[in-house]
């Protein structure tokens, strides 16, 4: 049962998520538990999870925020073992590390950091890119299917993705990285195995993943910058494009930064 200060902070924290909701992630509480939360996160452009929607679970302890959540992605991504406890510094894996100072938007942004980093962990898997690019292809299908994210996300259960309230518009200027939809596949999904990811099962399972994909090319971003036609277009489009490679490459370095100084490891 949550503690009085647990059901303070958390709808304090839900309602700062709703008024500022960080970049490519979303996350409500349970309506029956205030400690279980559901997040999605959406992968970046010009990253392997690029059109991809991760979907997984934040589960606070009573205590909170003096001790750290168990985390876990449900969504099979070519990165962590689908429904899984993940270890790293924001997690239960690490309470020496736990600062109370942190939210759920912490919680989520260095997460996502985590995710798009190498770093293996107790969850982890082993990966190519090209198989991250097919799951992520793959991923709205699967949340689709699920009785936990329609239940948690109805509002995101339809055959083509709809945006979260922050896709990074504000850091590119008011422009938005528009990704191509994401048709549901009737298919039933092969999730990737909770055994080693080195395994030849795991090779067979996503072997069949990929026959039963949508045709579709690998997401490129797609800036719409709202100008006319000719060369002033293309000059403006380059200009966000620079300027979206310069942002996060530095917002992840530093978060990334973040993670490992106050990991125990």
């Amino acid at each position: 049962m949550a503690s009085k200060a647990a059901v303070k902070r958390l709808s304090k924290e839900y309602v700062a998520m709703q008024k500022d909701t960080p970049p490519f992630v979303w996350a409500a509480p349970d309506e029956k538990n205030i400690l279980h939360w559901n997040y999605i996160i959406r992968g970046p452009p010009d990253s392997p999870y690029a059109g991809g929607e991760y979907y997984g679970l934040i589960m606070f302890p009573s205590e909170y925020p003096f001790k750290p959540p168990g985390i876990k992605m449900v969504t099979p991504s070519g990165r962590f073992q689908p429904d899984k406890k993940i270890c790293f510094s924001m997690s239960d894996f690490h309470p020496g590390s736990w600062n109370p100072a942190w939210s759920v938007a912490t919680i989520l942004t260095g997460l996502l950091s985590f995710m798009l980093s190498d770093e293996m962990t107790t969850g982890s898997v082993t990966t190519t890119v090209a198989d991250k690019k097919a799951y992520a292809r793959f991923s709205h299908a699967w949340n689709c299917q699920q009785k936990r994210f329609k239940d948690a996300f109805p509002e995101y259960c339809e055959p083509v993705m709809k945006d979260l309230p922050n896709m990074a518009e504000k850091e590119l200027g008011g422009s938005r990285a528009q990704l191509p939809p994401t048709p549901i596949n009737t298919t039933p999904p092969v999730p990737l195995p909770s055994g080693s990811s080195s395994s030849a099962e795991q090779n067979r399972s996503l072997t069949e993943v990929k026959k039963d994909l949508p045709v579709q090319q690998a997401p490129k971003e797609q800036l719409n910058d709202g100008s006319g036609g000719g060369a002033g277009k293309n000059a403006l489009s380059w200009g966000h494009v620079l300027w979206n490679r310069w942002y996060w490459g530095l917002f992840l370095a530093v978060a990334l930064a973040l993670s490992r100084v106050t990991s125990n490891v």
